[in-house]
């Protein structure tokens, strides 16, 4: 570990990341300490799941003298111990396509980073513990036995919650949450994440809608081109004109119950 990097959750220094030929970040220097709400906003394509995957190790920066990167103080992670310390909410309601799995099994995949479980798989009595603990946890126990083709997308999505949090994580990545969500949805998982906050688990919130930035989000990053366009306090970079340049159109913006919306 290095001693500048204690305490921290994740270090960009000058950090460049390609994806096949495109340059996706473009020597980005960012410090996301241990414990912080935040929330990355961008278009599509503006490189702020890149930022995500290097941060899982899924992608790796370009090897240069005055680059640096590391997670949770370390630039090599253990896969198993890394998902101790974080994990990610997927957004795709297709995970596990039309296999015949209820939401308890998919839970239980959490423990094995799998796509539903498989026969060689030994599922101890603490890990169908944990897994109920977590259902409870999220007022989802009723899932359990339900398979998950026959949930909606917002039922679906509360176990996917359940699936990243089997590990007890410090820190939940939600990586575009609301995409496919109806409305009544949309407000229930922004209410599992800030109950979730309540409870001491640090958001790192990955989005391109604006109402996902829960209250207790406090720091809000801008990404546009693969760079940092504006990042700190959430009421100093929520600005109509900041977020009518990361989106090039002219927006107005309007606060409700401390919840942000631009039209």
């Amino acid at each position: 570990m290095l001693k500048g990097d204690q305490g921290t959750l994740a270090v960009f220094r000058n950090v460049s990341v390609y994806r096949g030929d495109t340059l996706a970040l473009d020597r980005v220097s960012l410090r996301i300490d241990e414990g912080e709400h935040v929330a990355i906003l961008g278009p599509n394509g503006s490189g702020k799941s890149t930022l995500i995957k290097t941060i899982f190790q899924e992608l790796y920066p370009v090897a240069s003298e005055d680059s640096h990167f590391s997670v949770f103080g370390r630039q090599r992670w253990n896969l198993a111990d890394f998902r101790c310390r974080m994990g990610v909410v997927s957004n795709d309601p297709g995970l596990f396509g039309d296999r015949p799995i209820t939401g308890l099994e998919a839970v239980l995949s959490g423990f094995f980073s799998s796509v539903g479980l498989w026969p060689h798989m030994e599922v101890s009595p603490w890990m169908r513990q944990r897994a109920e603990e977590v259902l409870h946890i999220l007022e989802a126990v009723h899932l359990g036995d339900r398979l998950i083709s026959e949930m909606s997308s917002g039922e679906a999505r509360r176990v996917l919650v359940a699936r990243a949090l089997v590990h007890d994580p410090s820190t939940l990545v939600f990586d575009e949450p609301s995409n496919s969500l109806d409305l009544f949805a949309q407000m229930e998982l922004r209410q599992i994440m800030r109950h979730l906050a309540g409870k001491g688990v640090a958001i790192l919130l990955v989005t391109h809608h604006l109402p996902d930035i829960i209250p207790e989000i406090n720091r809000v990053i801008l990404v546009k081109g693969g760079r940092i366009l504006r990042d700190g306090a959430k009421e100093e970079v929520l600005t109509a004109a900041h977020l009518s340049e990361l989106f090039q159109v002219e927006l107005e913006l309007t606060t409700r119950n401390q919840f942000y919306y631009a039209w």
